[in-house]
């Protein structure tokens, strides 16, 4: 191939992409795979649109800097280096870093809408979705979202009721029957992962 492999991976908040892709890319050297997340491009919060009860929905396509995500991903496509600032989630307790994306064979793109998004999804040379049980991932959003980024119970369980099952419902689920790859994670994820490493494995040695 004369430009990178591009993978999209998605599915519903707390379907855990992030952990997923965290094993999945273990053992692969910089070079060999890069990973852009459509969680670094959300719009600063006075940005972000307001439901009827005056909260901030980041929920929302709208809510995604979907013209930077391109920009960088055709970047790094042409071999360039892309540098941006940490999106910490308005948690005031966090610190920024830079980040910073190298070109590799293999570049993975995940998020909500990556499969949403034509002039993303046009892009992708294998999309694979990731599926939860609804149950499990409240849940896990919770877990997250009281944890890494320091939301009150209430208004996780408000957001995920008014915002991230509705958001689910219109511009994830629907593109299932789109995907290539179903990895279920309702117990484990483990035995997909096996598969897909092998597969990302065999991919870059033949375009090594």
């Amino acid at each position: 191939m004369d430009r990178p492999f591009i993978i999209g991976i998605t599915g519903g908040s707390g379907s855990g992409k992030t952990s997923f892709i965290r094993e999945l890319i273990d053992g692969f050297s910089e070079e060999d795979v890069c990973i852009l997340s459509m969680d670094d491009y959300y719009k600063p919060i006075h940005e972000q649109k307001q439901d009827t009860q005056g909260v901030h929905n980041f929920d929302l396509p709208r809510s995604i800097d979907k013209k930077a995500f391109v920009e960088d991903l055709k970047s790094l496509m042409e071999g360039n280096t892309v540098q941006r600032e940490e999106y910490t989630f308005n948690n005031k307790e966090a610190e920024p870093k830079i980040l910073t994306f190298n070109p590799a064979r293999v570049i993975i793109v995940e998020g909500l809408f990556v499969f949403h998004f034509k002039k993303v999804r046009k892009l992708l040379d294998l999309k694979v979705y990731l599926h939860a049980k609804e149950n499990l991932k409240v849940i896990r959003r919770i877990r997250r979202d009281q944890v890494e980024r320091n939301y009150p119970i209430d208004d996780v369980l408000y957001r995920y009721q008014y915002h991230v099952l509705p958001t689910f419902e219109k511009y994830i689920q629907p593109y299932i029957n789109d995907a290539d790859l179903i990895i279920n994670n309702n117990a484990h994820f483990e035995n997909g992962l096996i598969v897909f490493k092998g597969y990302l494995s065999n991919l870059l040695a033949g375009l090594r």
